[in-house]
């Protein structure tokens, strides 16, 4: 008798991935996020949600949500995210999300959510004052990726240990239920340009929606005058760029400013450093990198207000995105539901 490989997952590909419609989208969300969104749509099956049931773990003002929602739909369409292509919907609209995360909720074991460093750094000391929901998102997310069965996710290093979650479940869940290979363990898609850009202000932490500084980050919605400003206010120090990245090891604020002109060019940041050897930050550096983000976000914040003029065209592409993420979504679940032994399944 010879042991046998476990059966593979041999469902089509597919990719999925969502924003929380929780603050301005910044050049960290277009290069980290967006950016990639619009390659892989042409690579393979895409879904493209906004994480409204994510937002709501923290308290977001209901007036102001679904609006929110459409800036984030926005922003998909000004990057380049083709409707026709990609599914791009409101997460809430579909609800076979919260159906499967039930079933996951059952399926997670407690040890495992306690292990969740991001629930730790967001609650600090004062974890019990804390929505259960933030506790248990990454089941959510779990269930956000394999309702549709998706094979790759699109993550940062901060999202890594919620996929490997994912993959837990789905792995656990094919075992209990005696379901081989039901669900794909999804792979993380981390390669591209801008995958982790930092604060205009602080080099060592992460440009964030939640920063108070307004000028630590490059917001989609800001104008040219606006975006030059910040670059030109941007953290740095007074020694000239160096020959090799090895020597702005030590750097983090040139090191970042670094690796977003790269980004937003599309080079790697060594040969961007080449380009710049021996110059100074203000007269030379600073001034290209403020016309290149200028160039970049200028045409991407130009189309987002066009779009946000018209929220009925919005909610055209949502509404239609909806119905075929459902469409997607439904079968899936279908199945989940026999295979956990529900009445009527």
């Amino acid at each position: 008798m010879t042991d046998q490989a476990p059966p593979v997952y041999s469902g089509p590909s597919r990719v999925l991935s969502g924003v929380q419609p929780s603050g301005a989208l910044h050049l960290g969300n277009y290069l980290g996020a967006l950016v990639k969104f619009t390659r892989l749509q042409h690579e393979m099956d895409t879904f493209i949600f906004v994480a409204d049931m994510h937002a709501i773990t923290v308290w977001q003002d209901p007036k102001l949500l679904a609006s929110q929602v459409r800036e984030i739909a926005a922003a998909y369409l000004a990057a380049g995210v083709d409707p026709k292509k990609a599914t791009i919907f409101p997460q809430s609209a579909v609800p076979e999300h919260a159906e499967l995360a039930w079933v996951f909720n059952c399926v997670a074991r407690l040890g495992w959510l306690d292990r969740m460093t991001q629930f730790k750094d967001k609650a600090g000391k004062h974890k019990e004052r804390e929505s259960v929901g933030l506790y248990t998102y990454p089941v959510l997310q779990a269930a956000d990726i394999l309702v549709y069965k998706a094979t790759h996710v699109p993550v940062g290093e901060d999202q890594r240990q919620h996929l490997e979650l994912t993959r837990d479940i789905a792995a656990k869940f094919n075992h209990d239920f005696d379901a081989p290979a039901f669900f794909p363990l999804p792979e993380a898609l981390t390669e591209g340009p801008g995958a982790r850009i930092m604060s205009l202000r602080d080099g060592s932490a992460k440009m964030s929606k939640s920063d108070p500084s307004d000028n630590s980050r490059l917001n989609l919605l800001d104008d040219a005058d606006t975006i030059a400003q910040k670059v030109r206010k941007a953290r740095t120090d007074p020694d000239p760029l160096p020959a090799t990245l090895d020597e702005l090891k030590d750097r983090p604020e040139a090191l970042n400013l670094i690796g977003i002109y790269a980004a937003l060019e599309g080079r790697p940041p060594a040969e961007v450093l080449t380009e710049f050897t021996g110059q100074g930050f203000g007269q030379s550096f600073k001034p290209k990198l403020a016309d290149l983000a200028v160039a970049r976000l200028g045409p991407v914040g130009a189309e987002m207000r066009r779009l946000m003029a018209d929220p009925a065209e919005i909610d055209r592409v949502l509404a239609d995105g909806a119905e075929r993420a459902r469409a997607a979504a439904a079968p899936n679940l279908a199945q989940v539901k026999k295979i956990v032994g529900y009445w009527g399944a």
